[in-house]
């Protein structure tokens, strides 16, 4: 479809901005401790990047990486980079520098942009780095920066090179990628997770609705912009004229005092930040002007976290996704008839995962021949989706697009049952993914390093309940005889290889139940540990 057509404009969420800065160019756009810009100033930034992205010799389609907190250069990287033509690759901060070579080589990136105080992550691979042609410096003042910065430009001499004055859109069609996520690695290796411009412009539009968001919205920046471009609420907040309050770190201090202080009146973030914020101290202070809404997602929040949610004034909405579904695909739509219902049983329903976005498409469960499982809320089958809410495909990986699209449908992997009202409910994991904090962790990478150890014979690795991060990796091992090794030097040679958050809490030592084919039987383990947490809870 020509993009000159009097009856179609091509969706992408560039026009979010354009449009919210032409109405609200005085109303305050972004705030970052004592700075703040209006979207006048924000969007005069944006162009500047952009513009300088383009003298430096950005083409379409080229690649930008970043890695960087939730700070103002973050939020302007996901509007001038594809204004610029390119595709953003926001990197997960929390990596190893061996899992950020590995994403850097795959998407060839021409660009990185490097906050200072994640330098180390960056300076032992230059020389490994093959596409890679210039590293920029991100310095912040509240950064710490004892790490040092590589030789070169900073990012406010690199935006020097632009102009601040409007720029023309590259011709793009609207089911380009506008940018590309990588997912933590749940079968070992990350997948480069593509994003359109149009699902991109239409899941951010979906949760103002979802939300509630409008030009009073005061957004607090708690969950990683490098997670699935935040939620897509990197654009939505913008698309509504909302103020968008970036934050470096999450500290429940801290976020209680931007709550008072700037009238925070929505954030996202995982039940194990949650849990963490309702549980310091810092939250007896809370006292916020209106009601507080947070949507989370990753885990199903418990119902003791949802009541001490509700007492401190915030309304939780639970929400279901993947990397591969823009983040949120579905939520736990509220139902009227429900808030009679006494708080335990309001904690059952809100915990459940839902019904699909308004704009995401179809949402299953499934049995192996795709027919729809019962809905009685025990039949377990796995969560398959399609429309608008799912990913391009996965960048220069045909084989894996194909096995994720099989039969016409993005298989999630997760297992889950229908309920008879429609919501779906996730039960189990497939291929024993590890979701700690949010994050999703592969026991194949993991077992593939502690493998590696010359004491080790076997090992098995399943997820362990957390009280702080939901969940855990823990190692079973079975040593080589004559072999001497301790569950110390296991967890200090992962950490040795390892993101840290990757690594395993606990390595317990003996014999590994199998089946009569040799095959571990992981679930064995799993349920010695989780039957044994929720005895000591009970």
């Amino acid at each position: 479809m020509s993009p000159d057509m009097v009856s179609h404009t091509p969706l992408t969420p560039l026009s979010f901005l354009e449009h919210s800065a032409y109405i609200f160019r005085d109303k305050v756009a972004v705030t970052y401790g004592r700075q703040q810009w209006t979207y006048a100033q924000f969007t005069a930034r944006v162009n500047q990047f952009a513009s300088a992205l383009r003298a430096w010799g950005l083409h379409k389609g080229d690649r930008v990486a970043f890695l960087c907190p939730n700070i103002p250069p973050m939020l302007e990287a996901h509007f001038a980079v594809p204004l610029a033509g390119g595709l953003l690759v926001a990197l997960n901060i929390r990596l190893a520098p061996g899992d950020i070579r590995a994403i850097l080589n795959h998407s060839g990136a021409r660009l990185v942009f490097v906050d200072t105080e994640l330098s180390h992550l960056v300076t032992p691979i230059p020389d490994t780095l093959e596409t890679v042609e210039f590293i920029v410096n991100i310095v912040d003042e509240q950064a710490n920066t004892s790490n040092g910065r590589f030789t070169g430009s900073d990012y406010e001499s690199f935006l020097a090179n632009g102009r601040p004055a409007p720029l023309d859109r590259v011709l793009f069609d609207e089911l380009e990628p506008i940018a590309i996520n990588y997912t933590s690695g749940t079968t070992g290796s990350p997948k480069g997770v593509m994003y359109s411009h149009r699902g991109a412009y239409l899941t951010s539009l979906a949760e103002t609705v979802e939300l509630g968001l409008d030009s009073r919205s005061v957004y607090l920046w708690t969950v990683p912009m490098f997670h699935c471009n935040g939620w897509c609420f990197t654009w939505s907040v913008v698309a509504v004229g909302g103020m968008n309050v970036c934050l470096r770190k999450f500290d429940p201090a801290l976020v209680v005092a931007l709550i008072n202080e700037q009238g925070v009146s929505h954030f996202c973030a995982a039940p194990t930040v949650l849990n963490m914020l309702v549980n310091d101290p810092a939250s007896k202070a809370l006292q916020p002007g209106r009601a507080v809404r947070v949507a989370t997602g990753g885990a199903p929040p418990p119902p003791t976290l949802i009541q001490a949610l509700d007492a401190l004034g915030i309304q939780l909405t639970h929400t279901y996704g993947l990397t591969e579904t823009y983040g949120p695909f579905s939520v736990c739509e509220w139902q009227a008839p429900w808030d009679t219902l006494p708080i335990q049983e309001q904690a059952r329903l809100k915990a459940r995962q839902g019904v699909s976005l308004i704009h995401a498409g179809h949402l299953r469960v499934v049995d192996q021949d795709m027919n729809d499982v019962p809905a009685d809320g025990t039949t377990m089958g796995e969560v398959v989706m399609r429309g608008n809410g799912v990913m391009l495909g996965y960048f220069n990986n045909p084989e894996a697009t194909s096995q994720a699209f099989r039969g016409g449908w993005f298989h999630s992997g997760d297992l889950g049952v229908m309920h008879p009202d429609g919501y779906i409910e996730l039960r189990d994991r497939a291929k024993d993914i590890i979701i700690s904090g949010g994050e999703n962790i592969s026991t194949i990478e993991i077992e593939q390093v502690i493998a590696r150890h010359p004491a080790v014979l076997e090992v098995a690795v399943v997820a362990i309940p957390d009280q702080k991060w939901g969940e855990v990796p823990k190692a079973f091992v079975v040593a080589k005889p004559d072999a001497a090794v301790t569950e110390e030097e296991l967890i200090a040679f992962c950490r040795e290889h390892l993101a840290h958050f990757k690594c395993p809490t606990a390595v317990e030592f003996g014999p590994l139940p199998k089946t009569a084919t040799g095959k571990i039987q992981k679930y064995v383990l799993r349920q010695k540990e989780w039957v044994g947490f929720q005895k000591a809870i009970n």
